[in-house]
């Protein structure tokens, strides 16, 4: 599917199908007030019969109205102006969608007048569009012997004024950039555990690599892993057949000294719990369990899509979580890369086992902030439900900027406290800490526990336990939740650099 920005005249546009929106009360959007006039009263005449108000999700098709060049006239309701949070924006893009899909359309001009969203700026309603409509097109088939009937739209036309053409165009660009990662962030989820295997994600890093220039990749096996005493990360691998990896993809657009940007994945390819077994019912959802992952390899190759002029470094730790004669037990005690030892108290809390030895081991990028993705706990979607990611940093301005990127990039995180008080729940008797600090603020405490890893450099945790995947019916499979947030979190640091720059050439 190819996007596009249009100036042209709504009612000479050349498409299968034209949309335009009306507000609450059968109030005309400026383009309905100017295709009214051209179709000599048809949009009128439509409020006037009843059949539409304007009302928030309403949908009408007029077809082969006099004056226009477009067969098909798509009205849609836009409802009142407090009704056009990101919310009714989303359903009200998801229902032009959903036409344009059962009409087997091959062509569409959308032409909203910015008025579809309470947020006036243009380069946002026209980037959300973009990755939306995107999404919504995503069909998954890999693992099935049908192949999904190939796409039948081919031109996805934004309507735009002519100043808002500039910003437009590049809010396009950057929307398909990030849409793109954010499917493979989805295809990376949806797989299943015997397909996606640590392996399998670093020969897609590799794939990665192969086909961007700006993109270098390494792969640490288990010998390395042991090397460099990451016994922590290997402990969660060691009852599967499968062998752990540690992924490094660096992307470099900034300058050669200039400090990277780190991301890092949780990569559980599988997640039985280990010795600690999960229960049985929706465990198949535990393919999910390297979302974390999957959405920092799609934020990077977004980045490297959009060529943002700074350094980032993707870092995955990628193990299968299996109960084999070889696995972890309870009450073992582990010595991580940074020396601490850890008594892992229960097997199915393996995310940050793996995690810490990879937060120690970016140490050496002296990174400039460090932010680690994670389906870490179910106890944050007790907290938070599925809206919104956990949050926890030690750093206030780097929360500060993820908590913007995400209310920016309608990709929203919520901020839980990480008081030094939680600390003691992690206590032992038996080594530094222990993996677990019982029921309560399970959350924070995951976070307690890779916070001592982190001492080194700004640091933030998503926790994106309740938003990595749907669970239910036609719409179960991975979201590609956090990607859209990173992504914005590095355009706004790609900006500030630019903006010194440009600072600097001024003086």
């Amino acid at each position: 599917m190819f996007f596009e920005i249009l100036g042209d005249a709504a009612e000479k546009i050349t498409t299968e199908c034209l949309v335009v929106g009306v507000e609450a009360e059968g109030k005309l959007s400026p383009t309905a007030a100017k295709l009214d006039e051209v179709t000599q009263g048809a949009i009128k005449g439509l409020i006037n019969s009843g059949d539409f108000s304007g009302a928030a999700g309403d949908q009408h098709l007029l077809r082969n109205l006099p004056g226009l060049t477009s067969p098909r006239l798509l009205v849609v309701g836009l409802g009142k102006p407090d009704e056009r949070k990101d919310r009714h924006y989303r359903k009200l893009v998801k229902g032009i969608n959903q036409t344009i899909s059962k009409l087997k359309l091959k062509s569409v001009a959308v032409a909203l007048d910015g008025l579809a969203s309470d947020h006036s700026d243009p380069y946002r309603q026209t980037r959300l569009l973009t990755e939306w409509t995107s999404a919504d097109f995503y069909q998954y088939d890999t693992t099935k012997s049908k192949k999904a009937d190939p796409l039948a739209l081919e031109q996805y036309a934004i309507v735009l004024n002519d100043e808002e053409i500039e910003l437009g165009e590049s809010a396009l660009l950057d929307g398909v950039a990030i849409a793109n990662g954010v499917n493979a962030a989805r295809e990376l989820g949806n797989l299943p555990g015997n397909i996606c295997t640590p392996t399998y994600l670093a020969d897609k890093a590799k794939a990665l690599a192969e086909e961007f220039d700006s993109l270098k990749v390494k792969v640490l096996d288990e010998e390395k892993m042991e090397k460099l005493g990451m016994h922590s990360l290997l402990s969660v691998g060691r009852g599967s057949a499968q062998p752990s990896k540690l992924i490094i993809i660096e992307y470099r657009g900034g300058k050669k000294d200039e400090a990277p940007h780190v991301l890092v994945g949780k990569g559980i390819t599988f997640d039985t719990g280990g010795i600690s077994l999960k229960p049985g019912a929706g465990m198949d959802e535990m393919k999910f369990d390297m979302c974390g992952a999957a959405s920092v390899i799609g934020a990077i190759e977004s980045v490297a899509e959009m060529q943002l002029p700074i350094n980032v470094t993707a870092v995955v730790a990628a193990a299968e979580n299996m109960p084999g004669s070889q696995a972890t037990k309870p009450g073992d005690v582990v010595t991580t890369m940074s020396g601490q030892t850890v008594e892992i108290l229960n097997t199915d809390a393996e995310g940050r086992l793996v995690l810490c030895d990879a937060l120690t081991y970016v140490e050496r990028f002296k990174p400039a902030s460090v932010i680690d993705v994670a389906t870490l706990t179910g106890a944050c979607i007790i907290a938070l439900g599925h809206h919104a990611s956990g949050l926890l940093s030690n750093n206030e301005s780097l929360a500060e900027s993820l908590l913007k990127a995400g209310d920016y990039a309608s990709d929203r995180a919520w901020p839980l406290p990480l008081w030094d008080e939680y600390q003691e729940l992690l206590d032992s008797n038996f080594a530094d800490m222990g993996n677990i600090g019982g029921r309560s603020a399970g959350t924070i405490t995951a976070a307690c526990f890779l916070s001592r890893f982190t001492k080194q450099y700004p640091w933030a945790h998503l926790d994106i336990a309740g938003t990595a995947w749907n669970s239910a019916g036609k719409e179960k499979g991975a979201t590609g939740r956090c990607v859209s947030l990173l992504c914005q979190y590095l355009i706004d640091q790609a900006e500030l650099v630019e903006t010194s720059e440009a600072e600097h050439h001024h003086h």
